[in-house]
């Protein structure tokens, strides 16, 4: 596919973000406001179908999201936005996992990324390429809609049953991974 067409689907997809984050840039990212993302915004909405579609395009089919391998193939990001005034201080991050055939033996094999903290919060559309694909969330195996986690707030990015596309929205593109996780000696 051509340059020009990359570059539509990458702007189509900013463009889709930029009312969605200025509805949600005072919000605080917890429990309530995952509720609220997942009545609102949920997998059967016209905004999440859109945004599902275009990032789904951006990594599978276009290569232009989450085309940064961290662990191989199996696990990729990308800042595909940082915060700026036009994105109300957010950034947006592609994330592409796939609990395909690893060999971490975690339980239900699931695939765990790069431990990490949100120092401010999240708010995370997760997309499932595979039926019964999943990320974990706050609250449990997500396998489509809304995560948001709380500010404060660390783990392991975690995906079971085949491959998911995260794409997260982080206030002021605050995330550390010089976060030590609990199981680590």
């Amino acid at each position: 596919m051509s340059q020009a067409n990359n570059s539509s689907s990458r702007d189509e997809l900013i463009a889709k973000c930029l009312p969605f984050l200025e509805e949600v840039k005072d919000l605080t990212t917890g429990n309530e406001v995952e509720q609220w993302l997942n009545e609102k915004y949920g997998t059967s909405s016209e905004f999440y179908k859109d945004l599902e579609r275009l990032i789904t395009i951006g990594v599978v089919e276009e290569g232009w999201a989450a085309n940064i391998e961290i662990s191989g193939r199996r696990y990729r990001r990308a800042r595909l936005v940082d915060p700026s005034e036009e994105t109300f201080g957010f950034s947006i991050t592609a994330v592409y996992m796939d609990s395909t055939g690893n060999d971490q033996n975690n339980p239900e094999g699931s695939f765990r990324g790069d431990y990490h903290a949100h120092p401010y919060g999240e708010f995370n559309m997760v997309v499932s390429l595979n039926e019964g694909a999943a990320l974990a969330g706050p609250n449990g195996w997500c396998y489509g809609g809304w995560t948001a986690p709380a500010p404060g707030s660390h783990h392991y990015p975690e995906a079971k049953g085949g491959a998911i596309i995260a794409l997260f929205f982080l206030p002021a593109g605050r995330i550390a991974y010089n976060v030590k996780a609990p199981d680590a000696n």
